[in-house]
């Protein structure tokens, strides 16, 4: 499952649909871009919160994220209501990987674990002569996969104009 948010409307009736299901009827997408410019570039292009925000606004305009950032820490992919999904940040190293392990939902505020916790979110770096790869793997339910493969390529375009900026 994604936190990289759909847009509001969507999230709201994705988080609520998604807890009827359970993990195993997760599907696995990857998707990959080539960018031109350094992982550490990338990285900051990713987790910075002004270009994560940029680069979020993709799935839903105002979306942001609420962490420390440190690997086994908690991190919140909050709305501009407040809504949104909750995970822990499973694996960090800086400029190569981030993988969040989604937990559940957040409604009115509170967190609430669901059927399709565990599913996990994985951003991998690898750097070649200046380019950057950047390779994306998610879980997401069958209903909404379609939507993702619209939308993340976006997200990544998105992604790739802020590092080569």
């Amino acid at each position: 499952m994604i936190r990289i948010t759909p847009a509001a409307g969507n999230r709201k009736h994705l988080v609520s649909s998604i807890h009827l299901k359970n993990l195993t009827t997760m599907k696995t997408l990857h998707f990959s871009i080539q960018i031109n410019a350094p992982k550490a570039t990338v990285w900051n292009a990713l987790w910075e919160d002004p270009h994560y925000r940029q680069w979020t606004a993709v799935f839903q305009e105002g979306s942001y994220a609420e962490s420390d950032w440190h690997e086994g820490s908690k991190i919140r992919f909050l709305a501009p209501d407040g809504s949104g999904m909750y995970a822990l940040i499973d694996k960090k190293i800086p400029n190569e990987q981030m993988t969040f392990r989604h937990l559940g939902e957040i409604k009115d505020g509170v967190e609430q674990p669901q059927d399709w916790q565990g599913a996990l979110e994985s951003y991998h770096l690898s750097e070649n002569e200046g380019v950057t790869t950047l390779n994306v793997e998610m879980h997401t339910i069958e209903e909404y996969e379609q939507m993702f493969k619209d939308t993340f390529p976006k997200a990544l375009e998105a992604v790739k104009r802020i590092a080569e900026q």
